[in-house]
């Protein structure tokens, strides 16, 4: 039992040396982001030009909701259970 206790206090040591060592760390890379976004004059969609976009393989907007979830689904693929053998017409999501 004692082992058991001296490792929990030698993890609770180590994580607390992790989060400072992070801190330190991540002050650093906050400063010399902050340098090369001002010497390169970057913007925010120069860094994160993805924001906003749909990603690679999107399969579409959704085109029925279940009423009672809120559940959507495109219409491509396997059906969702609380569609099946319904009219999918009382689904539809209207523009």
């Amino acid at each position: 039992m004692n082992d058991y206790k001296t490792l929990l206090q030698q993890k609770a040591e180590l994580d607390a040396r992790i989060a400072e060592a992070m801190k330190t760390e991540k002050a650093g890379a906050v400063a010399e982001v902050r340098t090369l976004v001002q010497q390169y004059q970057l913007t925010e969609q120069d860094v994160f030009p993805s924001r906003g976009a749909k990603p690679k393989g999107s399969v579409g907007e959704p085109k029925y909701r279940d009423p009672a979830t809120g559940a959507n689904w495109t219409g491509r693929g396997k059906p969702p259970n609380w569609i099946l053998g319904k009219d999918r017409g009382q689904f539809l999501i209207s523009s």
